[in-house]
């Protein structure tokens, strides 16, 4: 069955200082924590990662990671698409002032068009010391007693 690593990577880290903390290396060879969650993923059997990014950081991300990942993707027919989280992609009106994103909530809604498998959720910018085929067996498992 097919299954999605949905990562969300639009925050905006405005305790973080300067730059896009999602997309700041961890290491000497510029990896970011999403290319060891990503890698994890795939190697448990995960095949179409999702970012949920804002608009004004497309450029920027796809430059530091995402044109990498789609190829590393791409080689162990691994799918990747994009969501745009939008602060106006609400239903009724934005309150009057409100400038910061809703959160997660809000976010995985804007990934409902590209998303159609069962899938999990992740932040950009968190490493998860856990085991994604545990993860994947267990969310498969809840998927067949549906």
């Amino acid at each position: 069955m097919n299954t999605t690593l949905l990562i969300m990577a639009a925050g905006i880290g405005s305790r973080f200082g300067t730059g896009i903390k999602q997309l700041e290396p961890v290491d000497a060879s510029n990896h970011i924590i999403m290319d060891y969650s990503i890698h994890d993923a795939i190697e448990a059997g995960f095949n179409h990662v999702v970012f949920i990014i804002r608009k004004d950081i497309e450029k920027e991300f796809k430059e530091v990671i995402g044109d990498r990942i789609a190829s590393i993707c791409s080689s162990h027919n691994v799918t990747v698409d994009y969501a745009f989280q939008d602060i106006n992609d609400i239903p009724g009106a934005l309150p009057e002032g409100r400038t910061k994103p809703w959160g997660t909530g809000q976010a995985v809604l804007a990934a409902k068009q590209v998303i159609n498998t069962p899938f999990i959720v992740i932040n950009a910018d968190d490493y998860y010391p856990i085991s994604f085929k545990k993860i994947r067996h267990a969310l498969l498992e809840i998927i067949q007693e549906l």
